[in-house]
């Protein structure tokens, strides 16, 4: 699809959800809390965009506001990703934004790619994760590293969403430290044998495609695609989580599996491949993580309004008014930082470390935002009939995944100081 076909059906699914999402309220045909989300922009932010930079987040907000609110809460208390959102997901360009029209992708810069993440996490950090594990995981690797093969045959189908992907790095044994990974590939001639195990992988039970990253018999580590069906490779499901619970995790087992040659990605090998990966997530993580501030933010201003104690609403007393100018001043600065980042990616510019930078404090801010919001709310914050708790929870995973609070720090001070604290 062009561009100018992608950005004329977003103008007309604006104005399709705007109808669809009013009648929703009136009706209250979902028997919830209506999603009335106002996105703070106190610094005017929006002057800093392009008309399609605005089309393109006006229209995943929307499409949040009327396919992801109304049910998320629902998936979150039984532990179930809403796969019917699947084909959205694809139709608002959230599968490779930034990925070429040639295969599928939607050709937008990365100021678009981030402000998808930041709406989509707006909803529910689990389905930006599963937007962006599709995005920088498995179609950045298959477009960067692959050859033409391989980007003709998978990205076309993983842009559609009719192939959802998942990424094989974290091991049992290694996560922060990915370098020591235990899996490992032998060359048989006519194929490839891959043995070990990979686990915390968002979209493994539901995946067609796994880019999984293991070490040849020589120690060098390379991506391989390993497609569902398979012989040997199973994908069992990860229960009992308190976070991203409207998001699938699983395992990766490789038992002795066949992986034929041509699934080999060519183009880059050693430790380098799947963490320029991360950078691509951990980008997008740190615009996604302002969603899930920003609403909690305008949940919390809202209620602070409507809540009447004393005599009077809760947000005319000095402590509450505390609170939401310090969310407030945070949020500002977290866009301030995405924004410039975003525009040193789109110039090539940026560097892993400013990356690591922005997604340690941008998703720091949103927990301790999400924490202050509960607290406004009271006893009604820790309910399913406002949004503050599940983000909370799913903040904790957030803030560990994609490189943890402390590891972003540590590679913060290696770049200002040239001295590796790793080792």
């Amino acid at each position: 699809m062009s561009r100018t076909l992608r950005l004329k059906k977003a103008k007309d699914f604006l104005a399709i959800s705007f109808g669809i999402f009013t009648f929703d309220v009136l009706t209250n045909k979902n028997h919830m809390k209506a999603d009335l989300f106002q996105a703070p922009d106190y610094y005017q932010l929006d002057d800093l965009l392009t008309e399609e930079h605005k089309l393109v987040r006006d229209a995943a907000r929307e499409w949040v506001k009327r396919e992801v609110s109304p049910i998320i809460e629902n998936y979150a208390q039984k532990a179930e990703f809403p796969t019917q959102i699947i084909n959205g997901l694809a139709e608002i360009g959230a599968f490779g934004p930034y990925i070429p029209e040639e295969y599928g992708g939607a050709g937008l810069d990365q100021i678009s790619y981030g402000l998808i993440m930041q709406e989509i996490e707006r909803g529910d950090s689990g389905v930006r994760s599963t937007a962006s594990v599709q995005s920088s995981l498995v179609m950045y690797p298959i477009w960067k590293y692959g050859n033409e093969a391989q980007r003709q045959k998978y990205l076309p189908k993983l842009a559609s969403g009719e192939w959802i992907g998942c990424f094989g790095l974290t091991e049992p044994n290694h996560g922060s430290n990915p370098s020591g990974m235990e899996t490992k590939f032998k060359d048989m001639g006519d194929h490839y044998l891959l043995n070990g195990a990979k686990m915390w992988i968002s979209n493994a039970p539901f995946a067609q495609v796994a880019v999984v990253w293991a070490k040849n018999e020589e120690g060098r580590i390379h991506g391989l695609i390993v497609e569902r069906g398979m012989e040997g490779f199973s994908t069992p499901e990860t229960h009992n989580k308190w976070s991203l619970r409207a998001s699938a995790t699983g395992e990766l087992i490789f038992d002795n599996v066949k992986v034929p040659k041509e699934n080999l990605l060519p183009n880059k090998s050693g430790l380098g491949a799947p963490l320029g990966c991360l950078d691509s997530a951990r980008y997008g993580i740190a615009w996604g993580a302002i969603g899930a501030a920003m609403d909690c933010y305008d949940t919390a201003l809202r209620y602070s309004k409507e809540r009447m104690q004393f005599g009077k609403p809760i947000g005319q007393f000095q402590l509450q008014q505390k609170k939401l100018a310090e969310m407030i001043t945070e949020i500002t600065k977290a866009q301030l930082l995405t924004w410039r980042l975003g525009v040193l990616r789109n110039e090539d510019k940026a560097t892993s470390a400013q990356i690591s930078m922005a997604k340690r404090n941008n998703v720091d801010m949103a927990i301790h935002i999400a924490r202050e919001a509960r607290q406004m709310l009271g006893g009604m914050g820790i309910t399913g009939e406002y949004s503050i708790m599940r983000h909370s929870m799913n903040l904790e995973s957030v803030i560990t995944y994609e490189g943890t609070h402390d590891i972003h720090l540590l590679i913060t001070g290696l770049d200002i100081t040239g001295l590796n604290a790793f080792k």
